[in-house]
């Protein structure tokens, strides 16, 4: 009797499961996250919606294999002032409409703020998206408070709504003299989020819970974006659901040179590499798309089974 046969050579240890309003979702199950910006200012044309565009959004979404939907009420880059009260506005009603219609979607909220967070929970969501890296210490208390997950995230300690302007991460010191100095980006987010996690964890939110996102482009060049892609099993060692927000950011356009309409391609080949290494949760604004994309990247992996396999059996 032969051996038993070993894991294949090659493929990445697959990345920690991720646990939201009680559900678990393991390799086998990719997670998209719809993006819906109830913003009129958002960075991709066709993701700007008013309140009737995105309850359709949302129901797309839905229909095209989104798991989770994560809404935000303001622009992350640049742009008008937006208030407390004027987020919620935006953000709070469409929550509640989400939980209402589409019951079996989970919900996200895309804030940094911890007043937006508590409305939010209040209104029923099961995901806190803490895009600005715990620049209101008090959000994640709110996710801990309330049961909901969160995410943590990395910007090189830029404050909300900046852009990065000759950012750099040097190697420490103490780096091994054979060191990767591209390295120098990636041990900061995993020294940023590492702490951050622990503190969600600290005060009571579920491990598995705690996702941890290396937020391309925020506090980044493109080189340290593109990096950071290529060097995502170092993330899922964290042993947290790690997250990848990779849909038509400018990385993708300045590597290509192309605009946010025609950077699809560009997201998905990068999705498709995150999907391998071990990502669990993809953001997306182009949900069929991506859920086709890591559907696929699973069964490679031998994560999933294929859907029907039909050929050369009958």
């Amino acid at each position: 009797m032969g051996a038993e046969p070993a894991e294949p050579a090659g493929v990445p240890a697959p990345g920690a499961p991720l646990l939201l309003r009680g559900r678990w979702f393991g390799p086998g199950r990719p997670v998209v996250m719809a993006v819906v910006n109830r913003t009129p200012d958002s960075f991709y044309a066709a993701a700007r919606y008013d309140d009737a565009g995105a309850d359709a959004a949302v129901a797309r979404a839905e229909e095209e294999g989104a798991d989770l939907v994560d809404l935000g009420g303001v622009r992350a880059g640049r742009g008008p002032a937006v208030d407390v009260a004027e987020e919620i506005a935006r953000v709070v009603p469409l929550v509640e409409r989400v939980r209402r219609r589409h019951p079996d979607l989970l919900v996200s909220v895309d804030t940094w703020r911890a007043e937006v967070a508590r409305a939010a929970a209040d209104a029923g969501a099961d995901l806190l998206n803490d895009t600005w890296a715990g620049h209101d210490p008090a959000l994640v208390e709110v996710a801990a408070e309330r049961g909901l997950g969160v995410v943590c995230s990395h910007t090189g300690g830029l404050p909300p709504r900046t852009d990065p302007l000759r950012v750099s991460y040097p190697l420490p010191d103490d780096a091994p003299a054979d060191a990767d100095p591209r390295d120098g980006v990636l041990l900061d987010v995993l020294a940023t989020l590492r702490a951050a996690a622990a503190r969600a964890v600290d005060l009571g939110v579920h491990p598995a819970s705690v996702l941890v996102d290396p937020t391309h482009d925020f506090g980044k060049s493109t080189w340290h974006s593109l990096h950071l892609v290529r060097r995502t099993a170092a993330l899922t060692a964290l042993g947290h659901p790690v997250l990848v927000a990779l849909s038509r950011k400018d990385f993708v356009g300045e590597t290509l040179d192309l605009p946010p309409a025609d950077r699809l391609e560009g997201t998905l080949a990068a999705t498709s590499l995150a999907a391998w290494l071990g990502a669990r949760v993809f953001r997306a604004h182009d949900v069929r798309a991506t859920r086709r994309t890591v559907d696929m990247v699973a069964a490679l992996r031998g994560d999933a089974p294929p859907a029907r396999a039909m050929r050369g059996l009958a």
